[in-house]
């Protein structure tokens, strides 16, 4: 954060004590041939698109099974939606494939040539919170 890298939020229980969990954000772009045809077809072609890179996405011990890491995913999908300037796509580098999982489950997509990096188009985010 001293070096304007990433942003990190914290989400603390009631009445404080420990972290319950954290998420980091940066800026982020993606060359435009890594994503689906289907996500670019209507796009400007800019050789790269920017996006929002989750740098990290954890909750602690004590607070897992409570959805908490859900409830982190759709306020970095808020902030997403917020962002000035725009951007098309919130990605992440899944740790394992258990955070793969978890990603997948909320309706991120893999890169074709790196299956540990993942995406979710803003407009399907969006459409998430929506339903949710």
């Amino acid at each position: 954060m001293r070096r304007r890298v990433s942003n990190c939020f914290v989400a603390l229980p009631e009445g404080g004590g420990a972290i319950a969990g954290y998420y980091t954000l940066a800026a982020a772009s993606i060359p435009v041939q890594d994503l689906p045809e289907e996500q670019t077809r209507r796009l400007p072609r800019y050789p790269v698109l920017p996006a929002v890179l989750i740098g990290r996405l954890a909750v602690g011990q004590r607070f897992k099974g409570q959805q908490l890491g859900a409830a982190l995913l759709f306020d970095v999908i808020l902030r997403a939606l917020r962002a000035e300037p725009a951007v098309l796509t919130v990605i992440v580098d899944a740790k394992d494939a258990t955070a793969a999982a978890f990603y997948r489950h909320h309706g991120f997509q893999q890169f074709s040539a790196r299956p540990q990096t993942l995406f979710l188009p803003i407009d399907t985010a969006a459409r998430l919170l929506q339903a949710g």
